[in-house]
Formats: structure tokens, sequence, C-alpha cells
């Protein structure tokens, strides 16, 4: 579970900016869009988050960074070797940050227990790391380092309540390197959980979402099969059925007018690989089934069978889920249908999260979403992108209509259209 997220100096984002899902002020829609976090002291939370904003203002580059901090915690001890550089891209409009780091801290809640934990990094250096956790309510410093650039090496502080190879962790643990993802890979069980939230728990994907492989891996199973079209036709998408067909890769696989050269190279690299064919079933009037191949079907087709396998496991796992551009080919009512799912304790059971960007403004509205779950993105005069949450503009309980505010310019994060110049 999601309670706040903050970066610095990442991409168009040049000072912190936090993003929450804490529960605000206000008593609507409790039951559905908000829940009680599990574990001694942790806060009443949000279901879901919505943010709005112009192109180019850094939405993405939020999602972005998240990503990155997600990719630096599962690669740094593994795929990351001397050398290598590491994920971050920092602010590059202003001189006084082009050399300095990028700084990610996350507070999160697994199996009860809330941790804060976070790192600022170069592209070829950790220079801090730090994690803090709740078990009982007060704070416990489990472990901490900072780059002492005079001496060349971490100060580091253990705290009494991490148990384990502390003195092996620490020396094991290069530059590049988390300590956290070290001492994980040498069978830390009491840092696994953390690990584990970045690797299992949370999800994200960038615009156009992801590719059809995971849903289709559920068609495999008949009761996973049932949900996913259980989802697609609630979806009122008319599929009557999805046959998947797996076949080992070969030379008929490929195109005939292929250069050989490249055929050969495909073949070596997919030697013994599995592909996947998708084939949805519709059923015409007079009762025949008619198949149709999978790029047949139209993009907002494609991308809520996409979108099926995802949103199912994660309201099954009660994951926490970003994804970028979620209006993108969809009609409005499927974007509200989605956003619900989460919203809907019955098929949420698990408290799972949805944060998302999006230009769809007609779910904007207090009858889908509490004033606490709405987030605008801009730019300042700095080109540094800002994010801003709706209740920073007061906006009245139940009266105001937040869309028509919204586009009527009252909240900012709206694009300034120019008189395009003649000749």
């Amino acid at each position: 579970m999601l309670v706040e997220f903050t970066v610095a100096n990442f991409r168009s984002i040049k000072t912190a900016q936090t993003f929450s899902l804490v529960k605000g002020k206000g008593g609507e829609l409790e039951q559905s869009n908000t829940f009680q976090a599990p574990g001694t002291g942790n806060p009443v939370l949000l279901r879901s988050a919505a943010i709005y904003g112009p192109n180019a203002a850094g939405k993405s580059n939020f999602i972005k960074a998240l990503r990155a901090m997600e990719r630096v915690v599962a690669d740094s001890a593994t795929k990351v070797q001397r050398g290598d550089e590491l994920p971050v891209s920092p602010f590059r409009l202003d001189v006084g940050t082009e050399q300095a780091p990028t700084e990610f801290e996350v507070v999160f809640i697994a199996g009860g227990v809330r941790f804060q934990y976070g790192f600022t990094v170069t592209r070829t250096q950790v220079l801090e790391e730090w994690l803090l956790a709740f078990p009982k309510g007060p704070p416990q410093r489990w472990f901490s380092r900072v780059w002492d650039e005079e001496r060349q090496h971490y100060a580091w502080t253990m705290g009494k309540a991490l148990s384990g190879q502390k003195q092996l962790w620490q020396e094991s643990t290069r530059l590049e390197a988390l300590f956290l993802s070290t001492a994980v890979q040498l069978n830390s069980e009491q840092l696994q959980p953390v690990y584990d939230w970045f690797k299992h728990t949370l999800r994200t994907a960038q615009l156009g979402g992801w590719g059809p492989a995971f849903t289709a891996s559920l068609c495999a199973n008949p009761d996973s099969h049932e949900r996913v079209l259980d989802f697609l036709q609630a979806a009122d998408l008319d599929i009557h059925d999805v046959q998947v067909i797996k076949e080992k890769f070969d030379i008929h696989s490929l195109p005939e007018g292929m250069p050989e050269a490249y055929k050969q190279q495909l073949l070596k690299e997919l030697k013994d690989q599995e592909i996947i064919e998708i084939k949805t079933v519709h059923q015409a009037a007079d009762g025949r089934t008619v198949m149709f191949e999978f790029d047949e079907e139209s993009d907002g087709t494609q991308k809520l069978f996409n979108f099926a396998g995802p949103w199912l496991d994660s309201l099954k796992n009660g994951r926490v889920l970003f994804i970028d551009g979620l209006h993108d080919n969809l009609h409005p009512k499927l974007v509200r249908f989605l956003v619900e799912l989460f919203h809907n304790p019955e098929t949420n059971p698990n408290n799972a999260q949805l944060v998302f960007t999006t230009h769809e403004t007609s779910i904007l509205s207090q009858e889908v979403f509490r004033r606490d779950q709405i987030w605008f993105c801009e730019k300042n005069e700095k080109q540094a992108t800002e994010l801003i949450p709706l209740t920073d503009f007061s906006p009245r309980k139940n009266r105001e209509n937040l869309e028509i505010s919204y586009l009527a310019g009252r909240y900012g994060a709206l694009p300034y259209v120019r008189k395009l110049k003649t000749a």
C-alpha cells in the first residue's frame, strides 16, 4: 500500500514534489474510495488518484520517476555492473541541478508495517540511502549511509532493530548499488518485504500500457480465463471467447522477405521460445462463431484486453498500479468502469490502489472522486514540474462542478493556446 512518494531533480522535476494517498478531511465516499491501512498507527488511505495537466507538463515524468526508483531497487545489486549508469536524468534547465543528485523517497505499508525508504543517486553512485520502519508506532532507523566526499567512504548507521550479517552486507555493497538490494541478495529475510514491495506490489505502465502477453497467460488457466472473459464482457466488447495458441518459434514464424542473416540471428536469440497467437471469438447473428486475429480488433479493444490481466491481478493481490494516459483509445465510460473497479470493495477486497494520469475530464466529478483524490501537474515560470492537490483550492463539497471549474481555468494546469500567426 502506497502512502506517499517524493522525488526531486529528475527530468522536468526540479524541486522536491510529494504525492500523497493519505485521506484528507471530509467524509464523502468513505466506504468506497478509502480504507484503513492495517497495522499500528497507520493512516486511512485512498484507493485511487487522478492526475490532470496539459501536455509536456511532466505527468509522464512523475511516473517515470517511480519507475526509475523501482529499477534501481531491482537491478542495482545484480544487473548494474561497474561503469554502468543508473537510470536517472537530472533537471537540465538550471546549472545548479545538472550535476546534482536525484532523490527518491517512498512511504509504504507491507505486512502491516509502515516503511520510509529513500536514496539519493547520481548516474554513477549512491550518495545516501536510508530506511525507517514503524512496526509499533515510533520510528526505528534500520540503516542509513551517507557518502563522505572528503574521506571517500560512507558513514554508516546500523540500527539495533536490523538483524543479520550487517558487516558483510556493508562490505559487499558497491558504490553504484543499494544496500537494500545487496542485503536481500545475501539473504536478509528482514529486508525482503521492503524489496518485495518494489518487485511485486508496485506496478508501473507508461503511455500505451502493457502488451497482451500477461492477459494471454491468464487465458491458459480455466479459472482466470473466465475472469478475463467476464472483464471483457462487462466492458461491452462483445467478445464471446478468447483463444491463445502457443507454438515453438521456428523459421516459419518469420516473414518470407526477411534477409537470411537476420533470420539466423533471430533464430539464435529466440530458439526454444514460445510464440503466442491470440484470437478473439465473436458470435454472429445466426449463432455461428467467427474468429478474428487480435490485430483485427480496434485499438481500444486491444488496449482493454492488455489491461485485463494487470487489472484483475492487481485487484486480486492488492497491488499499487500506476498508469500513464489511462484515457488513451478508451471511451469515457470505460475509463470510469476501470476506475470504479478499484472503488468497489467487492471487486477490490484487498485494497489495491490505482494512480493514473489522464485528460479525460468527464470523470472529474465529486460523484466519482473525493476532493483529495485529484491532483494537477503544471510547469512553473522556470519550466519545472509542480504537483498540486485539488484540496489547495478548497472546492466546495458536493456543490462545485470540478470539470467545469477545471476547464474554466480555476485550478490552472491547462494548456495556454495562442493564436497561430499567418503569413
